[in-house]
């Protein structure tokens, strides 16, 4: 995996993005970047950027993912892969569906991801040193670089959705004392059911993350 280190930009997943449309950069490829002036977030939020924190963005072809993986499963499995490597560092961070990083009740950083072409390109937002107010950091100290390395060994590992699936299950019960943003309505996740493609249903209504 290449990876380009950029002191500042407005956006990874911007950049990213218009350098593989306009061919100039090709999969595998990974951007971090010290500081973003414009980061983007789920819905097209935007992402307060405080440097010293995690902005990481990176393209992989779809024939090297897992064959088993859902488009719209995606943001779960790369949130899940990296929620592994700070957990083996001792970090007790979990994943909430369907995109997001938490400390306890506090969310910390967020994944989206976006599928074109042959392509996939996800983006991370990590809050590692600093956090705007109502957000909060991560619970460990650990490098940027290093952690983005062996973020990339787990990734070519190349788990398979069944086995990240089996274990995101599990936490995610933690989701349900949540609400999920459905268009301009909050619904509560307490009576949710996780399917196996990753999308949730609540109230018979079919819910998916495809970003």
């Amino acid at each position: 995996m290449e990876i380009l280190y950029l002191k500042e930009v407005d956006s990874t997943h911007l950049f990213l993005e218009e350098k593989l449309k306009n061919e100039e950069l090709v999969p595998p490829i990974a951007v971090i970047a010290k500081r973003q002036t414009g980061g983007i977030g789920s819905r097209g939020n935007k992402w307060e950027s405080l440097e010293g924190n995690l902005f990481l963005s990176f393209c992989l072809e779809n024939n090297s993912l897992p064959k088993d993986l859902p488009k719209v499963s995606r943001s779960v499995y790369f949130a899940y892969l990296m929620k592994e490597v700070l957990e083996k560092e001792g970090s007790k961070i979990w994943i909430k569906w369907p995109n997001d990083f938490y400390l306890e009740d506090k969310k910390i950083g967020g994944v989206i991801t976006k599928v074109f072409r042959n392509y996939t390109l996800c983006s991370m937002g990590i809050n590692l040193e600093k956090a705007p107010k109502n957000f909060g950091k991560l619970d460990i100290s650990i490098d940027k670089i290093l952690l983005v390395k062996k973020f990339f060994i787990n990734v070519q590992l190349s788990h398979s959705w069944k086995e990240i699936f089996r274990k995101f299950k599990v936490e995610f019960e933690k989701s349900k004392k949540f609400f999920f943003n459905d268009g301009n309505f909050k619904v509560s996740m307490q009576n949710a059911v996780l399917n196996p493609d990753g999308s949730i249903t609540i109230n018979d209504k079919r819910m998916y993350n495809l970003r």
